[in-house]
């Protein structure tokens, strides 16, 4: 049961980094032109992108 659980919220942290670095690294394919662009500010994004990832 307690394993169970470990594993579980284990399992759940990783898929968090996975889909936390994958936008990461989307953000940081983008060049300062893309950016600029969007109008988006990088530093900005991956702010937000680590609020909706860990709250």
């Amino acid at each position: 049961m307690i394993l169970d659980s470990l594993m579980s919220r284990a399992r759940a942290s990783i898929a968090k980094r996975r889909h936390y670095n994958r936008l990461v690294a989307e953000i940081d394919s983008f060049s300062s032109r893309d950016l600029a662009d969007m109008r988006a500010d990088r530093s900005e994004m991956l702010y937000q992108v680590h609020k909706q990832i860990y709250g």
